[in-house]
């Protein structure tokens, strides 16, 4: 039986007045690893979409979960083809260049995720991109553009 020794008591009683963060992050870069990926039908049954979940590992952020969904058959061919650019983008960030076999290939790989709050749910943030690690500091605020997004007309 393995030997540990611990006084009962130690741990700091919780502030019950402390919450957890729940807001959306400040739309930046921040280095992330995939810590899970699942592929789920859709609520209407019509198709499947890859559910990945990011934990930021780096600056004040650290911790703090994203989630992106990937939509890889979808009645919507737009849609499809808007995820299969996006798992592109994952992939070559990852390191990945010729064909993926499971979504955990995915997993554990640092890289630099672009992250912007949702247009249409400003309570929830949305990942605009994935790109590889490369020498910069993450969790640099994202520049501003001023020109129009594709979406807005």
């Amino acid at each position: 039986m393995p030997q540990f020794d611990y006084e009962i008591g130690e741990a700091k009683e919780r502030d019950p007045n402390q919450t957890k963060e729940f807001s959306p992050l400040p739309r930046a870069e921040y280095e992330c690893i995939v810590i899970d990926t699942k592929i789920k039908e859709t609520k209407a049954g019509t198709g499947q979409y890859i559910e990945v979940t990011l934990q930021v590992v780096d600056g004040p952020a650290a911790g703090r979960r994203l989630w992106d969904r990937l939509n890889i058959s979808n009645p919507s061919k737009k849609a499809e083809e808007i995820a299969k650019e996006q798992l592109d983008r994952l992939c070559a960030a990852v390191g990945l260049t010729h064909k993926m076999q499971q979504t955990e290939q995915l997993h554990d790989i640092p890289i630099l995720v672009s992250v912007d709050i949702d247009r249409k749910d400003e309570t929830r943030n949305r990942i605009e991109s994935y790109s590889k690690l490369g020498g910069g500091k993450s969790s640099k605020p994202a520049p501003s553009v001023a020109a129009k997004k594709p979406w807005e007309r």
